[in-house]
């Protein structure tokens, strides 16, 4: 499925229909080029789970946890992991219990697309805009946004 996303209003859309159907232990794996949008979507996301304030980007400390949200929240962004296995090595399964995960650059921790609870997003570029290619797995089929 592919949402068209023309301005940062249907970003926050997007985000907030993303956040009515999250549920502990999804995982939303964000992919897309540089400046493809993924750190705005999960923005838009943790904003409509309620956080308010700024949202740093992951980038550097790699791992951003909200436990004061409607569901607690891991925002990781894998980009600067060299090998699959650091995300072991930083404790994401800790990280994971009771929480949904944001993942930025999935590919970059091994991927998450073999898990029933996964709701892939590719984001592109399209113009001004973007579009979000949307794969649901298994646990997502009745509750895409």
């Amino acid at each position: 499925m592919t949402v068209q996303l023309p301005d940062l209003s249907a970003m926050r859309e997007f985000g907030a229909r993303i956040a009515e159907n999250l549920q502990p232990g999804d995982v939303l794996a964000l992919s897309g080029g540089l400046g493809a949008g993924k750190t705005t979507l999960a923005r838009a996301i943790i904003a409509a789970l309620g956080h308010e304030g700024e949202v740093p980007s992951p980038t550097f400390t790699i791992v951003e946890t909200y436990d004061h949200l409607r569901v607690p929240l891991v925002h990781a962004d894998f980009y600067r992991l060299e090998h699959p296995s650091e995300a072991e090595e930083i404790g994401l399964d800790d990280y994971r219990e009771g929480a949904a995960l944001i993942a930025e650059w999935p590919d970059h921790a091994g991927g998450f697309e073999h898990e029933p609870t996964c709701l892939s997003i590719t984001l592109e570029t399209v113009g001004e805009g973007r579009q979000a290619i949307v794969m649901p797995g298994e646990a997502w089929q009745s509750r895409i946004p």
